[in-house]
């Protein structure tokens, strides 16, 4: 068992490698540094700005491999390179994932859990109203899911004539805190919810004639235990490889929700980054969801190894 998790652990390495570098590569050889560093008034002298580049490692004119070696022994001491304004991007980096992080990771829980269960509820049930529900919410951008519970929160506010509904900044202190995250975890959850809810749903639908849930009901169990107790975990087990592979885009996945709601994190940073052609921080963010993404597929694995009866009653007989 030891030897296949080491495997995987070392082929997700060089994924996290690979998916890292191409992230530079592309943003080095289409943004444009030179540019904005030009652009100054007073313009500064040509040396003055071929010195600068270089310094900051994004002169377009110095060989790109050579830019990319550069920028890869960073990496691997913890830096990330500078900004074209000078600024260290590693000493940015873990507040920008801190904030993507808890903005979107408790919406995300949430709102999988929650589609989870209704769509498993409602392949048992033959609800039509969750289907109706998850397809509107499917169809609609989580812009503007935001933007209307922003309209919601100031009619509530209004009808109380308190501010018990904030959303724009990150507040300061606990209570204010957890009052800017509720709307912000609730667009994250209910876009979840509707995406996982549907899933579960086709799933459940499947899993309810398979053989193991009839030889259930033959058994004598009755029908709930037998399609939750035996359907639902064979069901969840794409379900949740499906949840770890999207570790790697929620981080970058963020950019609309944290701009509706004027939160400074991953993806925020890395639109700002891509309208100011500054290849560094862009790096970075890819190089987070190159982490992430391989992270999640370990995860899938050993999710995949727990859920499954047939992989756990092997894991049993070679013991």
């Amino acid at each position: 068992m030891l030897f296949p998790l080491l495997r995987r652990g070392v082929v997700a390495l060089a994924l996290a490698a690979a998916a890292a570098s191409l992230g530079y590569l592309l943003a080095a050889v289409s943004l444009d540094p030179r540019a904005r560093i030009e652009g100054r008034q007073p313009r500064p002298p040509q040396a003055a700005v071929e010195a600068e580049l270089t310094a900051l490692g994004l002169n377009d004119r110095t060989p790109l491999g050579e830019r990319y070696l550069t920028w890869a022994s960073g990496v691997l001491r913890g830096d990330f390179g500078r900004t074209w304004q000078g600024a260290e991007v590693s000493a940015e980096l873990p507040g920008r994932i801190t904030t993507s992080v808890l903005l979107l990771l408790p919406g995300t829980v949430l709102g999988a859990l929650a589609g989870v269960a209704l769509g498993a509820w409602s392949a048992l049930t033959g609800g039509r109203v969750f289907t109706v529900v998850a397809h509107v919410l499917l169809a609609t951008p989580v812009f503007v899911i935001a933007v209307l519970l922003q309209l919601m929160a100031e009619h509530v506010n209004a009808a109380t004539g308190m501010p018990l509904l904030q959303w724009v900044g990150e507040g300061s202190g606990t209570l204010s805190r957890l009052q800017h995250l509720l709307l912000p975890t609730l667009t994250v959850a209910l876009g979840h919810l509707a995406l996982f809810g549907r899933y579960q749903q086709a799933l459940m639908r499947d899993v309810a004639e398979a053989e193991h849930v009839r030889a259930a009901r033959a058994r004598g169990l009755g029908l709930y235990r037998a399609y939750f107790g035996h359907g639902l975990r064979t069901a969840l087990v794409p379900t949740t490889t499906y949840f770890a592979y999207g570790l790697g885009f929620l981080l970058l996945g963020a950019a609309f929700v944290e701009t509706a709601f004027g939160r400074h994190g991953m993806g925020a940073w890395m639109l700002d980054s891509l309208r100011a052609s500054d290849p560094h921080p862009v790096a970075a963010c890819t190089a987070v969801a190159a982490v992430a993404v391989p992270a999640g597929t370990l995860l899938a694995a050993a999710a995949h190894r727990f859920l499954d009866p047939a992989t756990a009653r092997a894991s049993r007989s070679r013991v």
